[in-house]
């Protein structure tokens, strides 16, 4: 059971990159999915999630506007769309299932190995 996430990278202020978060060994379609984010120094923090139909997302308000999460269950897989990125978007983010959306990491139940994102110029 594993997720992966990939698409992340060297990006310029006000650039733009894609996340996803694929399974492996079991299917998303029955668990929220989060994506989290950690950089140096600090402690991880929520900045998404999705719910298991798609029909409810939830943003950080630090996101809200700029990122878009989704789900396309038929491929296993959610995305993190970034738009106007800013330096202090800079981190490793991970995706994690879990039972239903939460800020907090313990709900979930898995999690990625995650993806560096670095926004500088």
């Amino acid at each position: 059971l594993q997720l992966v996430e990939s698409g992340g990278g060297l990006v310029q202020p006000g650039g733009s990159l894609r996340l996803s978060c694929a399974a492996s060994g079991f299917t998303l379609e029955y668990y929220a999915i989060g994506w989290f984010r950690q950089a140096p120094g600090e402690l991880r923090e929520g900045v998404s999630c999705v719910s298991r139909t798609g029909g409810s997302t939830v943003y950080a308000d630090s996101v809200k506007g700029r990122f878009t999460i989704s789900r396309d269950n038929a491929k296993n897989t959610v995305y993190l769309q970034m738009n106007s990125l800013k330096s202090e978007d800079t981190a490793e983010y991970f995706c994690a299932a879990g039972p239903g959306c939460s800020s907090f990491e313990s709900p979930y139940d898995y999690w990625g190995q995650g993806t560096q994102v670095t926004v500088s110029s």
